[in-house]
């Protein structure tokens, strides 16, 4: 028996501004739940995909992320991909990952993320 992946969660200060994020940069609808936004790619709570949910903080993000979120552009090249996310609040960060083929970025929270080669269609 072994544990399955359920959900990410992201803390944040502006949940509302996180969440309208990464609902644009995904194609996912963000949901609305007690005090926090969840959502997925089905959007359905029963379903088995997992889930990003924003959760409220008191605390500004202070430090470099354990975990982070790595995403894929369908459709279009990298550098499209991460032009479209700029546009959207993210901004490129220099972690010291040097010369790599993916692109660390920050959310409009502060978390970092990065964009890899393009993978989906």
């Amino acid at each position: 028996m072994a544990s399955g992946l359920v959900e990410i969660n992201v803390d944040c200060n502006d949940v509302e501004r996180a969440a309208e994020f990464w609902a644009a940069a995904l194609g996912w609808k963000p949901q609305r739940e007690r005090e926090w936004v969840w959502m997925s790619a089905s959007g359905d709570p029963r379903q088995r995909d997992i889930k990003l949910v924003f959760v409220k903080v008191p605390e500004s993000k202070s430090v470099k992320n354990r975990v982070h979120i790595d995403v894929a552009p369908r459709g279009v090249d990298q550098a499209a991909e991460v032009a479209r996310l700029e546009q959207l609040g993210a901004r490129r960060i220099d972690i010291g990952q040097g010369d790599v083929p993916w692109v660390v970025m920050a959310d409009p929270e502060g978390n970092e993320f990065c964009v890899l080669g393009r993978r989906l269609d």
